[in-house]
Formats: C-alpha cells, sequence, structure tokens
C-alpha cells in the first residue's frame, strides 16, 4: 500500500503569515521542502490542492514542488475550466477531482459524479489525453463507483472522513461501506485509494478494508511532524502501512 502525502496544511502555516507577503524572503515552512522532506522520510508521491481561493497552496507552489521533488505529484482540483487549465499546465502524474466550496474548511464529502456525469467525463477525458491519470475521490456509495466507472477514471479515492468521525455503532457500519465500496471498484477494474481524516491512531481499522492500493494523508503528518519532524513523521506512518495485508 503506497503513501501519499498531503501537504497543504504547511502552506496553511505560512499563509497565516505571509499571506499578504509571498515573496518575501522570511515566508516559512517551506512547502517545497516538507515534499522533499516527505520523499526523505519514504513517502510514494506528494498531494497538493490548489483550491480556487488560493487558501493555502499557490500556482508557484505547485509548480516549484513540481520541478523540484523527483516524487509523483497529485493535484487535488476542482472540475472547474481554471483548475483544469492549471492541470494541463503543471502536467501531474495524477490528478483528484473534488468537491469544493469555499465555506469548508476541508474537503468535507464525495464528489456527486453521478450528478454530474457529463462535466465529469469530459474533464476526466481532458486530462487523460494530456497523459495524466485520474481519480475521483468519492464517498463509498455504488452509484457513485458505477458513475466513476462510467467516466473512465482509473482510480477512485474513497473518501473516508465518516469512517474517521463515526462514533460508537457508526465506526462499523462505516467499515462495512468502505469494504463494500472497495469491493465493487475492484469488481469495476478500478484502482482503489482512500483517504481523509486518516490518522496513527485509527489507520488499524482500515486494514479490513480490502484492495486499497494507496492512503493520501495529511493533517496528521503535519501534526505529528511538529514533534518530530516531516520525515519522521512520514516514516513513523509508512511504518504502521506495513501491517496492511496482503490483498
Amino acid at each position: 500500500m503506497l503513501l501519499g502525502v498531503n501537504i497543504d496544511h504547511v502552506a496553511t502555516l505560512r499563509q497565516a503569515r505571509y499571506a499578504l507577503l509571498p515573496d518575501s524572503p522570511n515566508a516559512e515552512p517551506s512547502p517545497l521542502q516538507a515534499a522533499l522532506d516527505a520523499q526523505d522520510g519514504g513517502a510514494d508521491s506528494i498531494t497538493i490542492h490548489v483550491r480556487a481561493d488560493r487558501r493555502h497552496m499557490q500556482d508557484r507552489d505547485a509548480y516549484e514542488i513540481r520541478k523540484h521533488c523527483p516524487l509523483p505529484v497529485n493535484l487535488e482540483m476542482g472540475v472547474t475550466a481554471e483548475m483544469t487549465k492549471l492541470a494541463l499546465s503543471l502536467k501531474p502524474e495524477f490528478a483528484c477531482l473534488v468537491p469544493e466550496t469555499r465555506e469548508e474548511v476541508t474537503t468535507e464529502g464525495g464528489l456527486d459524479v453521478a450528478g454530474r456525469l457529463s462535466e465529469v467525463k469530459a474533464c476526466v477525458k481532458i486530462l487523460q489525453d494530456q497523459g495524466i491519470r485520474v481519480s475521483l475521490f468519492i464517498d463509498p456509495d455504488l452509484h457513485q463507483i458505477e458513475a466513476a466507472s462510467q467516466c473512465g477514471a482509473e482510480m477512485i479515492e474513497l473518501h473516508t472522513g465518516c469512517f474517521a468521525n463515526a462514533v460508537d455503532g457508526e465506526l462499523e457500519r462505516e467499515i462495512g461501506r468502505l469494504i463494500v465500496g472497495a469491493k465493487s471498484g475492484r469488481a469495476a477494474g478500478i484502482q482503489v485509494n482512500a483517504g481523509h481524516g486518516i490518522n496513527y491512531s485509527n489507520i488499524f481499522r482500515l486494514f479490513t478494508v480490502p484492495y486499497l492500493a494507496e492512503l493520501n494523508i495529511g493533517h496528521t503528518i503535519v501534526s505529528r511532524a511538529m514533534r518530530v519532524g516531516f520525515s519522521e513523521a512520514v516514516r513513523e506512518m509508512k511504518e504502521l502501512m506495513a501491517a496492511y495485508p496482503e490483498a
């Protein structure tokens, strides 16, 4: 199981102080350095989300990481003309289409592929025609997985937020949804990834979900890095992931 490290919240910290001073030589921390540290810790790819409001990652961050970090880049992006243009210019190895609203703190819920089928399908084709492999960030619902298959996406990323936030009897239900979703994606010939809210404590509960090829994890690694450093935080997560059973 591979690890994609999301470094958005390194940029969040920088923007808290330097949003109005983007060219300051004092601007820190550096998302590029975080990407390089993640590589040192064993990350398999770097995930970044350039939002429409540029609240954390900036365009220049994306280009710097693409140029100077040898790891594959996974660009999370809204299904918009602006973000499609950025993706075609950046040419990341992967693009993950996600829902996006200005009001949310972080992405909440999966993309409604079924409700936006023609729009999403067109975006998928544009990206794939330029050699970019596409993932769709969706809830583990069968109609969304079927819609993802109709779009021709190579991958889905199952939204694990409900799992991460589950309490009491909800947890087993959410794990059950993820198991069904993973099996359905596999049966449709789609690579199954997962992400959102996964941390050092709850990751073991995901190990009953089969066929997971990659986890995309960010906030908990950034948080842990404040205590042990970025490379070590990534290394610790990779060590936990090594216990995932082979399919």
